[in-house]
């Protein structure tokens, strides 16, 4: 099928594009939303390119942490236009490389954009679970203002979000981690470029303290392996066995079956198992 009728309007400012956004939906590289409008799933009158706005392409330090324009490209960021930035935590900007590379194919990279994955908000989608891992918040701007929201409480449901009519997402706020923070990122697919069917993914930083740990390509958002994750924290590898990584994986995956949470617990493992060095690829 092809996309019913709709009129196409590049904006030329942020300003802009929140007017037009009264009557309209907007579009980055519309790797998410163009087989939505050829499948007729939705069906816009307009559609508002926000592709190209300086705003929404800015990257910068700020407040103790990290601003990432949400036009940034998936193919941009794999290629390193962020390691610049991130130059006093290279780990982060090694995480986020290996995050970038994974997502579909080269062809996809190229034109899709990070906003366009968060606000997508497929629970399989990498961005989703990657900016959970690390603690994100995520820049709505709207006609009246700009928001913050954490990653945890920005996605409710599969492709249920907190935004609301008429905003954009133009930027990923990340904070500042030192630069012995460890990660750990795994995913299954059947087929390369696939969407997930089991993912998890870890970040610790020893030096502030916390540990992240959760579990992705589930019925919703991401999913908190808290009591895991600071075991494997005090305790180091010893910590990552199979049976921990299924019970951990079973308290909150209840929409799976056995053969799901066995899935799951085995990309826990890995992903843990590569956060300590064991299993880096």
């Amino acid at each position: 099928m092809k996309a019913a009728q709709f009129e196409y309007q590049p904006a030329g400012s942020t300003a802009e594009a929140l007017r037009l956004l009264a009557n309209a939906k907007p579009i980055g590289g519309g790797q998410s939303l163009g087989p939505m409008l050829n499948l007729r799933l939705v069906r816009p009158g307009k559609l508002v390119d926000v592709s190209t706005l300086a705003e929404a392409r800015r990257c910068e330090q700020r407040d103790g942490g990290y601003r990432i324009g949400g036009a940034m490209t998936h193919a941009e960021i794999e290629d390193g236009a962020l390691d610049e930035l991130l130059r006093d935590s290279p780990a982060l900007a090694a995480m986020l490389r290996h995050v970038a590379g994974g997502i579909a194919y080269r062809a996809i990279r190229n034109r899709g954009t990070l906003a366009g994955s968060l606000a997508h908000a497929d629970p399989a989608a990498d961005w989703v679970l990657a900016m959970n891992a690390l603690d994100a918040s995520l820049e709505l701007a709207s006609a009246s203002g700009t928001r913050v929201v954490p990653m945890s409480d920005f996605m409710s449901g599969a492709f249920t979000t907190a935004l609301s009519e008429g905003e954009l997402l133009t930027g990923v706020l990340l904070p500042r981690l030192s630069a012995g923070m460890r990660w750990g990122y795994v995913k299954f697919c059947r087929k390369t470029g696939e969407f997930a069917e089991a993912s998890a993914a870890a970040v610790f930083d020893p030096e502030q303290g916390s540990a992240r740990l959760l579990i992705g390509a589930l019925d919703g958002p991401p999913a908190l392996l808290q009591q895991l994750a600071g075991a494997v924290a005090a305790q180091g590898s010893s910590a990552i066995t199979q049976q921990a990584c299924l019970d951990a994986v079973a308290s909150v995956a209840t929409g799976k079956d056995e053969a799901g949470n066995w899935q799951l617990a085995v990309a826990v493992k890995r992903c843990l198992q590569q956060l300590a060095g064991e299993n880096r690829s």
